[in-house]
């Protein structure tokens, strides 16, 4: 049989010189295991597993100190954006607060400036009425005169007539004598005799005086628009007459 066979049921016989190559080979493993386990940058140890295991191990305090540094500027950044984001706010509210208060301040200034428009509006108006009472129009003493203030009242009465219509009846009526009596036409006759100067009888003048003028029939713009009136009603116009009427 050959030698270093091993057949069943039989132990082998190491010789010695398989004894020092399995030796050499578990020395070998157990050093590479320990160089596998070594940190970084450290020394190579031939040291048996124990030992390995029960080196303290040390930690960095450089990282951990980092990383809080970065979290507090984190928080630090959050809460100046945060003061900032506050900071604006408030700048908007009081811009808005003054523009508030510049708009009521505008709009109370335009509502004073509104009231003295008006009170100097009616100031004006109260001064405008004061002059022209002040200011009444004057009218002569005379027929000129007469014929003028009779046919603006005319006028302010809607009754019509003109100057020159006014003047000719006069004229034939009573030469211009506001004070003259006819005391012989059948008026007369009848103990109601025309007067003034378009010579009206009493009860006509009465029927047709006008308001605002004297009730004596001798007046003379009191029985000049007494007489249009009535000429205006049957004629249509002091002008349509050109005889008695």
């Amino acid at each position: 049989m050959p030698k270093n066979i091993i057949t069943p049921g039989h132990s082998p016989k190491l010789t010695k010189v398989h004894k020092l190559s399995i030796a050499g080979i578990a020395t070998l493993g157990a050093a590479a295991l320990a160089f596998t386990a070594a940190p970084s940058g450290a020394q190579t140890s031939t040291t048996n597993d124990a030992a390995v295991s029960q080196a303290p191990v040390a930690f960095g305090q450089q990282p951990i100190k980092d990383v809080k540094a970065s979290i507090t500027d984190q928080m630090a950044g959050a809460s100046l954006k945060a003061q900032s984001i506050a900071a604006k706010k408030a700048a908007d509210a009081a811009v808005t607060k003054k523009n508030a208060e510049l708009a009521k301040k505008t709009a109370a200034a335009k509502a004073a400036q509104d009231a003295r428009t008006k009170e100097q509006a009616a100031s004006r108006s109260v001064q405008r009425i004061h002059v022209e009472t002040v200011a009444a129009k004057t009218y002569t003493n005379n027929l000129d005169g007469w014929i003028h203030q009779s046919l603006d009242i005319m006028k302010k009465h809607k009754i019509p007539g003109t100057y020159h219509g006014l003047y000719k009846n006069i004229m034939r009526e009573s030469s211009g004598n506001p004070q003259a009596i006819n005391g012989w036409d059948i008026n007369a006759i009848n103990g109601i005799p025309s007067k003034g100067l378009l010579q009206v009888i009493p009860p006509t003048f009465k029927a047709y005086h006008v308001p605002g003028t004297s009730w004596n029939i001798y007046d003379p713009v009191a029985n000049i628009t007494a007489a249009c009136n009535y000429a205006a009603d049957k004629y249509g116009s002091m002008d349509n007459v050109n005889s008695a009427y």
